[in-house]
């Protein structure tokens, strides 16, 4: 068994946003290496196809259909989770939307919506998936946030602000947490190819023609930041594709 392999094995990893892209892709790269998963998302018949392909390759999944951004939602998942499995190791803070749009043209729902989405969903996740890792005196937590959490871009005003909104979320608690042994870091990835914002700035015409990166390829970063040594973390990683410019 690989290093890797054996830092994950056995370890039970809550995964949000897991019925398409790039959670779906980090729930059967952990699954694949011996990870006990809990995936949550909405939509139910996605979550059914993501269990039966996990267990189709004696992976060990559960599913719990629920809206990340409401409360109840979090805390069914996170108590499924301890009593399943006994513990909760690492919860990938994964859920989220898009919508580019000029901020004259961006409603105040469609604000509330982002930021829902994006930043409460993690808050909500985060906040009590956290008494359970302080009290196992270990854990990991990790934000799929976006390169648009770190750099402003024009016609994303909004979506930058519930990214950036995670980066400093994240920041803060890694000097909140690390006196328990838990990690916290953030995933800032470039373009990628999944459903995320079409019709809402993108179309599959576009995403079929760039450049943009598999949701696989990102599901390698994050089982990456999960599986560093006990003594190292990382905070914060960015990943792009090799036909995007840097900023």
């Amino acid at each position: 068994m690989s290093r890797v392999a054996e830092t994950v094995s056995g370890k039970t990893v809550l995964v949000t946003g897991a019925s398409a892209g790039i959670g779906w892709a980090a729930c059967v790269a952990f699954a694949r290496l011996g990870a006990k998963v809990v995936a949550t998302a909405r939509r139910e018949d996605k979550l059914q196809a993501l269990r039966d392909y996990i267990r189709a390759e004696s992976g060990s999944v559960f599913c719990c259909t629920g809206d990340a951004t409401q409360e109840d939602t979090a805390k069914q998942c996170i108590l499924e989770a301890t009593e399943r499995f006994g513990c909760l190791d690492i919860l990938i803070n994964n859920a989220g939307a898009g919508n580019y749009k000029n901020l004259v043209d961006t409603s105040a729902e469609e604000y509330d919506a982002l930021m829902n989405a994006n930043m409460r969903s993690s808050f909500l996740f985060t906040r009590h998936a956290v008494p359970v890792m302080i009290q196992q005196k270990a854990g990991q937590v990790l934000f799929v946030s976006s390169v648009a959490g770190l750099a402003g871009y024009a016609g994303e005003a909004v979506y930058c602000a519930t990214k950036f909104a995670q980066v400093g979320f994240a920041q803060a608690l890694d000097a909140e947490l690390r006196k328990h042994g838990i990690k916290v870091g953030t995933i800032c990835p470039g373009g990628v190819k999944t459903e995320f914002a079409l019709g809402k700035g993108r179309t599959e015409e576009s995403i079929r023609a760039s450049h943009m990166m598999e949701a696989e390829e990102v599901a390698d970063a994050i089982v990456f930041a999960c599986t560093q040594p006990a003594n190292a973390r990382i905070l914060q990683m960015t990943v792009r594709h090799m036909g995007e410019p840097g900023r």
